[in-house]
């Protein structure tokens, strides 16, 4: 759950984001939207990261943000991780927030920054990578935190846009870079312990499961 201005978003267990907007004359958050996803195919083309930081990062991801550069993205850019990944949700785009020289394991708190906005971002039909943390590109939320405090790179957004971050890592896409979970029902394209929003049929692993609840697959 966040709050970006008078607006709040919430995820529930078992799938799906809603949104509040708050009310001043009530003083109360009034539900506007169900099943809130990322736009269609990615969204609008809107790249989010703190390019002061620039010179400290890697080259893979001074590449990546280039190409975006290269290919018309807007860069928009609040400086609040929560209001940032509110508007990639509702627009599209990506967020990214890498490991740099000053901080090589990352700066965000995995527990209270990462999690929670990956789950987010996920429900959502977005991709929640650390792009390459300890030695392989990971999806965030099969990370397991040792310490409280415990910190990762942040890369968030549509599958488009994360797939060209970790493809210049040499990982291929978002879900070669991943475990495999095992063969999947019968008639259905193989789909990623780590969710594969690029070479599945589905755009989440949400929906996957809810396909499979449903008897529908």
């Amino acid at each position: 759950m966040y709050g970006a201005a008078t607006e709040l978003v919430m995820c529930f267990k078992g799938g799906g984001v809603e949104r509040f907007a708050l009310d001043p004359s009530l003083g109360e958050f009034i539900h506007t939207h169900e099943n809130v996803r990322f736009p269609e195919g990615g969204g609008k083309k809107i790249y989010s990261c703190n390019e002061g930081n620039s010179v400290t990062w890697d080259d893979h991801i001074k590449g990546a943000v280039q190409t975006f550069k290269e290919t018309k993205y807007a860069a928009r850019y609040v400086g609040s991780m929560v209001s940032d990944v509110h508007r990639t949700i509702l627009y599209g785009g990506i967020y990214i927030y890498p490991a740099d020289k000053k901080s090589p394991k990352g700066k965000l708190r995995v527990l209270y920054e990462g999690f929670p906005m990956a789950l987010i971002v996920e429900s959502a039909g977005g991709v929640a990578s650390t792009g390459m943390f300890n030695g392989s590109v990971q999806r965030m939320l099969d990370l397991v935190p040792r310490d409280i405090h415990e910190r990762c790179p942040v890369i968030l957004g549509s599958a488009r846009d994360v797939e060209i971050v970790v493809e210049r890592y040499g990982a291929g896409s978002f879900a070669a870079s991943c475990p495999k979970a095992g063969l999947p029902p019968a008639g259905l394209k193989e789909v990623g312990a780590t969710p594969s929003f690029i070479a599945s049929g589905f755009t989440s692993k949400v929906d996957y499961e809810a396909a499979v609840a449903k008897g529908t697959i």
